[in-house]
């Protein structure tokens, strides 16, 4: 499965700022990949009617063993309270003994910059990651 598009679930305010949040995952081997894809698929239902949700994307490269997120929100608040509901929070829980590596970024845009390109997104993902140690 490539990418998702973006969708929108809920209407930007024109002239407020989005929280984005744009994340990479990567679990141990291919026999997680199965897994953490029906789960990543129930969290994708779970945004669609999320309050607060202003867009959202995700690639999967499944070979690579690999996953990136992309989302906007009308406040840290609202993506707070999504991570924390189900089945968001189970699944987080659930799948931490799969990961290799997880990288999150978080940015503010104007909600007229909505929709976020994928390779703005990889751009923050990059600059985040080169900052974690090794």
């Amino acid at each position: 499965m490539p990418t998702l598009p973006w969708i929108t679930p809920n209407p930007a305010t024109p002239g407020t700022p989005a929280v984005v949040m744009a994340s990479r995952f990567e679990v141990r081997s291919l026999t997680d990949v199965p897994r953490f894809f029906a789960r990543s698929l129930a969290i994708w239902r779970q945004l669609r009617t999320a309050p607060g949700a202003l867009g959202a994307s995700l690639i999967a490269r499944p070979l690579r063993r690999t996953f990136y997120t992309l989302s906007a929100w009308e406040s840290r608040e609202a993506l707070n309270a999504f991570a924390a509901a189900e089945p968001h929070r189970s699944t987080m829980t659930g799948l931490r003994a799969t990961m290799r590596e997880s990288t999150f970024t978080f940015w503010d845009v104007p909600t007229e910059q909505l929709p976020i390109t994928w390779p703005d997104a990889h751009a923050h993902i990059d600059a985040e990651r080169a900052r974690q140690p090794a």
